[in-house]
């Protein structure tokens, strides 16, 4: 069963527990950041100073080595409930209805309250989260659930409204070089048994990227290497910086907005950068290339005729030949997308044309432009007075294509922007031709008609 009673103060007392665990702080004067949510009267104070009233449910939303699991582990130590642990990685829905139905025993048996923290909550199915909603409602458990996921895409609805969030931010520079500092001073850390040079100190800090646990970890690391700590030693001990991207949460989300947003702004290299990011956080090269595609229609469409071509071309060629090398055709795409002339032209003609139709103006097709080619259809005057283009020198005829209400709606509005500046100006020939007769009108008898589908 995933159901774990904490004892954390056992597990940060032993010297053979990871740095990370034997710093967890012991109470609130111990804990770095997170001021915003800290401050006296707040609900989650209350819940930390072990306000008996404070009984309601909270979501901590926040990254990696923030306190999430930190927070839970000090309400476990203000407060007098039972404390069962459940982790969404290895509990299933039995688990969760055991440790709900243990709760009800606890609560009317005993009068004692059940503190239920579930980490990594966004793991848990929609069944699985549903399964935890009686519990919650009724009051039989107070809920601490943790997220490095956005909860509005990881957990369900109505659990989010039964719910508190606490958004918790990444530790400051300050807040993990502190921490740094404690760690290697205090007994139950490193009790001043190496030096570390200010240099390896920032280093440190700059690789956690305000990760409070992935900080101490590299130090740990480190300090296996010798006694004096430089910058050398602690790239030795931490082979890469990686990069903070979840790509099943708000990370995922943020970084491609702000990667399609770059290359609608021209801006190549703010574009490049995003592109790096997700590529070295491991990100499907296909949603990307799929992303490129769709910005190659959307935002720039005809003012650059070869910016489809070119992100199709760079889907077919990742797929082809795979990563890392898929790099190379990503970033091909990437720039001239980012240098091409934009124009929104295209999705704005689509999307005008379909709020057109699901208003209600899906009127008939003009009888000229009907099939002709079914039985009885000649007698309804469908095609009668249709003209083929091709009889005409020019190529086009004068004659009515949209229904009579669309007669003179445009929705393509071509951009003066790159290569649609041309289209704009073909559009105004066209309409001119098209609009100066009718397809009624057909006195031309030097004008062939054409019964076509």
């Amino acid at each position: 069963m995933g159901e774990t009673l904490f004892d954390d103060a056992a597990d940060s007392d032993r010297p053979d527990a990871p740095l990370a665990v034997r710093m967890r702080p012991r109470d609130i004067t111990d804990l770095v950041g997170q001021e915003h949510l800290l401050a006296a009267g707040t609900p989650l104070r209350r819940l930390l100073d072990g306000d008996p009233t404070a009984s309601v449910s909270v979501i901590l939303w926040g990254p990696p080595g923030t306190g999430k699991t930190t927070l839970a582990h000090l309400v476990s130590r203000a407060t007098d409930a039972r404390f069962v642990e459940l982790s969404a990685v290895t509990a299933g829905v039995k688990d969760v209805r055991e440790v709900i139905e243990g709760a009800r025993g606890a609560l009317g048996m005993h009068g004692r309250r059940t503190v239920l923290f579930v980490d990594e909550v966004h793991r848990f199915s929609k069944t699985q989260q549903d399964a935890l909603l009686p519990a919650v409602e009724n009051g039989w458990v107070t809920l601490i659930a943790a997220t490095t996921e956005n909860p509005s895409f990881s957990v369900v609805t109505p659990l989010l409204s039964r719910s508190l969030l606490f958004t918790l931010q990444p530790l400051s520079e300050d807040d993990v070089a502190n921490l740094l500092r404690r760690a290697i001073s205090e007994p139950r850390g490193l009790n001043g048994s190496i030096v570390v040079e200010d240099v390896a100190l920032m280093h440190l800090v700059r690789l956690s990227g305000g990760d409070a646990r992935r900080a101490l970890t590299a130090l740990e690391a480190a300090a296996g290497l010798g006694e004096r700590i430089g910058v050398g030693e602690v790239e030795a001990a931490v082979q890469q910086a990686m990069v903070r991207y979840d790509r099943a949460g708000d990370q995922h989300y943020d970084v491609i907005s702000a990667f399609i947003k770059s290359v609608r702004g021209s801006d190549v290299d703010a574009a490049l950068h995003y592109l790096a990011r997700m590529i070295e956080a491991g990100e499907d090269p296909r949603f990307i290339a799929r992303r490129l595609i769709i910005l190659a229609s959307e935002d720039i469409g005809l003012a650059d005729p070869q910016a489809l071509p070119m992100a199709t071309a760079a889907a077919d060629a990742v797929a082809f030949i795979g990563m890392p090398e898929g790099r190379l055709p990503l970033a091909h795409a990437t720039i001239h997308l980012s240098l091409s002339p934009k124009s929104n032209a295209v999705i704005t003609a689509i999307d005008t044309a379909l709020a057109d139709v699901r208003s209600g103006s899906a009127q008939p097709v003009p009888e000229h432009l009907r099939d002709s080619h079914y039985a009885g259809a000649k007698a309804l005057g469908h095609g009668r007075t249709y003209r083929y283009p091709h009889d005409a020198p020019e190529g086009i005829v004068s004659q009515q294509y949209a229904p009579d209400s669309l007669v003179d709606r445009r929705y393509y509005q071509p951009s003066q922007h790159g290569a649609e500046a041309r289209w704009a100006e073909v559009r105004e020939r066209l309409a001119q031709a098209l609009g100066s007769g009718t397809a009624k009108d057909d006195t031309d008898g030097q004008s062939r008609r054409r019964e076509v589908t």
